[in-house]
């Protein structure tokens, strides 16, 4: 709120000393966002309820299981901290919180298309959120995958690359990343032992089927993890601008030594090529970068 004062104030000091006020009291604001986008009311249109009987709705059983990770809990057994805050279900508008085993049942019985509405209806938030502030024709992907180690028996984990706990069981999700907002556009969760560019060309099909049908430029961005003729394929059917890192096979490396460099700058000389991944594959434009060591 903004106020006209003829003379300011010289000493102000700000508190934070309520009795009643806790450390999760920021979630007033990711609250009134939520309001602005009339959240609750676009998920009631957009996803079916599929319990019988039920003491909360779909979408405070929804936003109940969104909280602990905006407030960065780790696990739903820390949820219960939640439930004695009497300051945070009048923030978020809940009766009460829900008991841990409570979300906890409602994840293990959501069929399939509960899991496919919540796509769609994010899809539909990015749609509305890429315009804002201002409209924009240009879409820049990021591309990359991630370790993320789990300690027991989760479902779907499995023992595979991981650099910082080897022999532990992990998942390795595909992420895909708008540049300029920094959304998160859409994952795929893999096993930790899945192989290097596995479920990539059906992450794009997803990416790509969620832009706004006024975007007129996509480019994409991705490491070596993406660099297989299947997915460099599927990114020119797209008729997507692309850079993707080369790998570095044996008939790539064979060509780099014969290749005239120019210098770039002091440090780095730069020469291109034409290579093929693979037999059936067509010449694609390689850039070469070196420098001394």
């Amino acid at each position: 709120m903004w106020t006209y004062m003829r003379r300011l104030p010289r000493n102000i000091r700000i508190a934070c000393n309520n009795s009643g006020l806790t450390h999760y009291g920021g979630i007033l604001f990711f609250q009134e966002f939520l309001r602005v986008l009339r959240f609750r009311r676009c998920l009631a249109q957009r996803v079916e309820d599929f319990r019988p009987h039920h003491e909360y709705s779909l979408c405070q059983m929804t936003l109940a299981v969104m909280y602990p990770i905006v407030l960065g809990l780790d696990r739903l057994e820390h949820a219960t901290l939640l439930r004695s805050d009497t300051t945070f279900h009048y923030l978020t508008g809940l009766p009460n919180y829900p008991d841990p085993q409570s979300l906890r049942r409602f994840l293990l019985h959501a069929p399939l298309e509960f899991r496919r509405q919540l796509h769609r209806f994010n899809d539909h938030l990015l749609q509305v959120f890429i315009h804002r502030p201002e409209h924009r024709s240009r879409v820049i992907l990021d591309l990359d995958s991630t370790v993320v180690t789990v300690f027991g028996h989760q479902e779907g984990a499995a023992v595979g690359y991981n650099p910082r706990y080897r022999g532990k069981r992990s998942y390795d999700p595909l992420l895909c990343l708008e540049s300029n907002s920094s959304f998160l556009w859409d994952a795929e969760l893999r096993a930790g032992d899945a192989g290097t560019w596995a479920g990539s060309t059906e992450l794009l099909a997803s990416c790509f089927g969620s832009l706004p049908q006024d975007i007129r430029e996509l480019r994409c961005r991705a490491d070596a993890g993406f660099g297989y003729h299947p997915v460099l394929e599927h990114l020119e059917q797209m008729q997507a601008q692309y850079a993707v890192v080369a790998r570095l096979n044996p008939s790539l490396k064979w060509r780099l030594g014969g290749l005239r460099y120019q210098r770039l700058n002091e440090r780095w000389e730069i020469a291109e090529c034409e290579h093929q991944l693979a037999a059936q594959a067509p010449a694609r434009r390689c850039v070469v970068a070196r420098r001394p060591i």
